[in-house]
C-alpha cells in the first residue's frame, strides 16, 4: 500500500491473473499492525450515505491509530485494486508473446490497459504538482494500442 499517491496505483501495478488483490482481510491486519503511509496533498470531498457514515465510524472507534480519512484512503485503495483485477480480458488479434509451451499470447483489448494507461498519466501530473492531476491529456492513454506492454498473458479462448 505504500507505493500509492493519492490513491492511485504506482506506475509499476499491473494486474496478473494468478495475483489476488488486497483483500479486506489483509487490510484490517494492515491497520492492526502499521502506521498509515504519506499521501498526497490531494483531497476529495464526498458525502457518505448514512450506513457507510457509520460503518466509517465504526471502523476509526476499533482503529484509533486511523483517522476517518486515512480509513477512506486505504479502504479506496482495496476497493481500486479489487475492481483493477475484476476488469475483464479480452483478447484482440494480435500476437504479443508466446508463452511458455509456445503458445499464442493476444494482446488485451479490454478496459484494463486504458485503465492502467490512465492511472500512469495522473500519476505523472500528480506527481508534477500539477493542479490539473485528474485530467490526463486526451492523446496520452493511447487506448488500446497501448495495450501491448501491458496486456496480460492469457490464452485467447
Amino acid at each position: 500500500m505504500r507505493a500509492r499517491h493519492g490513491g492511485i496505483a504506482a506506475p509499476h501495478y499491473r494486474r496478473q491473473p494468478e495475483s489476488n488483490p488486497v483483500s479486506f482481510k489483509e487490510l484490517l491486519e494492515s491497520w492492526r499492525a502499521t502506521a498509515a503511509a504519506p499521501r498526497s496533498a490531494s483531497t476529495f470531498a464526498v458525502h457518505l450515505p448514512l450506513d457507510e457514515a457509520a460503518q466509517l465510524a465504526a471502523l476509526a472507534e476499533m482503529f484509533p491509530g486511523r483517522s476517518p480519512e486515512q480509513l477512506i484512503t486505504e479502504l479506496l485503495g482495496a476497493a481500486l485494486k479489487e475492481l483493477a483485477a475484476a476488469m475483464p480480458y479480452v483478447a484482440g488479434k494480435r500476437v504479443i508473446s508466446t508463452d511458455e509451451q509456445g503458445d499464442p499470447l493476444y494482446e488485451d483489448v479490454g478496459p484494463t490497459p486504458r485503465f492502467m494507461a490512465l492511472t500512469r498519466a495522473h500519476r505523472r501530473g500528480l506527481v508534477a504538482g500539477d493542479a490539473g492531476g485528474s485530467r490526463a491529456p486526451r492523446g496520452a492513454a493511447g487506448g488500446a494500442r497501448a495495450a501491448g506492454k501491458s496486456a496480460r498473458r492469457r490464452r485467447r479462448s
